[in-house]
Parts: structure tokens; sequence; C-alpha cells
């Protein structure tokens, strides 16, 4: 157990994906047991193209069709072969034969194109599991998780309800056991008290509320979204709850971008993945690539397995 065994889903194959898995499997296979899911003849195309090496404990786990690499472009079959290998990773881990799953980058579109209704592999993963999945993404520095996420932001303002923000709060906290925890409100200055929205009202009586479950003050807030990510602010909470994607999003991409991961929270398996897309823009080419956020991903899913066993 000292290098749990870790299914890494490769994603898009036309994307930066296969340049992450090969240029990392000597660093990572130190601290873990990789196993690649991934068809294997495009993985050897891709580490072909790469210049990269397939070494011989590079452990694939067969799954998909063959097809051509299509350097940097959204087709169907790149969607196809990354949700396969999402959904066998996750297969893997609901029958005990992984302790962890970490995912490298979908793309969208491309799972459109193949006719798959997930926006991504959140949604994907409630619909697995029949729950509501809490995504979580920072670095240790700072975490984040969104009450909403990919929802358009005009929808946002009607789930604000302490209905549904006190279970949210309550399985945060249950996952994290954080001692503090800084909760965002939504609108400008807080609503100024209700004059400039009601929001905050809600968000305040669910604070009340779970603080009361829990049984001590865990709970902080709404704080005013625009000063919540000062340096004063972050010397105080390490875990905010943001009301939407972007609210969140914003702060740690501009502190923490190539060091953030998510982190699937309030689900039977434990799911990490990369803070980034399959950056077409840089797929096969020479340009210097950061492979920092995959490898914390990695890192905080054998910390998380450790955590709770």
């Amino acid at each position: 157990m000292n290098r749990p065994t870790i299914a890494i889903t490769l994603g898009d194959m036309n994307g930066i994906s296969p340049f992450i898995a090969l240029k990392s499997h000597k660093e990572i296979k130190n601290f873990v047991n990789p196993i690649y899911i991934t068809n294997r003849k495009v993985m050897n195309e891709a580490s072909k193209k790469l210049n990269l090496s397939l070494e011989s404990d590079f452990s694939i786990y067969d799954v998909g069709k063959e097809f051509k690499i299509e350097e940097g472009k959204v087709t169907k079959e790149s969607g196809e072969l990354s949700f396969i290998s999402f959904k066998e990773g996750v297969e893997m881990a609901k029958r005990g034969e992984v302790e962890a799953v970490v995912t490298l980058p979908i793309n969208k579109e491309a799972w459109s194109v193949a006719g798959i209704s997930y926006k991504g592999h959140t949604e994907a993963l409630e619909d697995f599991f029949k729950r509501e999945a809490i995504m979580m993404i920072g670095c240790e520095k700072l975490f984040g998780a969104f009450f909403t996420h990919h929802i358009p932001l005009k929808d946002v303002p009607r789930k604000i309800i302490p209905e549904r923000l006190i279970p949210f709060f309550l399985n945060f906290y249950k996952n994290i056991k954080a001692e503090k925890i800084a909760i965002l409100g939504l609108n400008p200055h807080g609503g100024d008290n209700g004059v400039m929205g009601k929001e905050e009202l809600k968000i305040e009586s669910a604070i009340r509320e779970a603080n009361k479950i829990v049984g001590r003050e865990v709970f902080f807030g709404p704080l005013v979204p625009d000063t919540a990510f000062t340096p004063k602010s972050r010397e105080n909470f390490n875990y905010f709850i943001a009301m939407y994607h972007d609210q969140g999003l914003i702060p740690l991409k501009a502190l923490y971008f190539e060091e953030s991961i998510n982190l699937s929270l309030n689900l039977p398996i434990i799911r990490t993945s990369v803070d980034h897309g399959t950056a077409y823009d840089k797929a096969y080419k020479s340009e210097n690539i950061s492979c920092s956020s995959y490898i914390n991903a990695v890192k905080e899913a054998k910390r998380f397995i450790f955590k709770h066993i």
C-alpha cells in the first residue's frame, strides 16, 4: 500500500495527454503503480510522434478502437476513446481493482461529436453514482469548491436556496473536515443587505443552520467576492465555496494555475484530475508543457487513499 494502484485515464489522444503521461511516468511510478487506460495501438502511435519511449513498465489497459491521431483536432474517434477510457477507469475503481482514478483532460466538443451527452467528467460521475458530486479545484495553498458548476450563469440565482445549500455545505465538510470554510456571496458588495440581491440572505441562513448541525462555527460568510481572495483573507482560509464556476476558478487560476488539480468529492471512489484542458495548440509540438498539475493530481489521489484507510 505504500504504492497504491491508480487508474490513469488518458483523455483526448489528439491533445497533450500522451505527452504528459509519458513524460511523467518515471516520476509517478516512484510513489504509485499506474495503470494507463487507453488503446494500445493509439498510444504506440502517440509515443512515436512524440519521440518518447514507451517503457516496458508502462502498463496499458487496452480499450476502445484504434484510430489515426489527428494532432490538435476535435474528432469523433478521440471523443469516443476518451469516454471509454474514463468509464473503464471508474468501473475498475468500483470493482476494487484500483484505489483511485486520475483523469487526463477530455475535450467536451469531441464528446459531443461522439454522441456523448455529458458535459464533462463531473456530470458523468453524478449520473454513474446517482449522487451529487462536489467539484473542488486548487492546491495545498488554496482550494475552492463550486456550489454550481457547468450551468449557465442565468440559472445560478434560483439554485441558491437553503434547502440545497445546507446539504452541500455539510457534505463538503464531511469530506474535507477543515476547521474553517469560507462561503462566498453572489452579488456585488455582498448584496448590500438585500439592496442589490437577496441571495446573500439565503446563504447566511444556510450558514447558520449548517453550523448549528455541525455543533460549532465551521462555515463563515457570506464573504464579499471581490475581497475574498486577498492575501489577508487567504491567511485565514484555505478552503472556499464559490457560488458558481468562474467565481472560484478565476482567482485559483490566476494564482496557482500550473499547480492546481481537480478533485471530485462526495463519491464512493477517489477521483482527481488535472486542472487544464487538452491544449490542442500545443499537442505534438516541441513547446514546453508543464506536468505539474498531473503530478499533483496523482499525489493528491494517493493522499486521499491513505486519508480514507
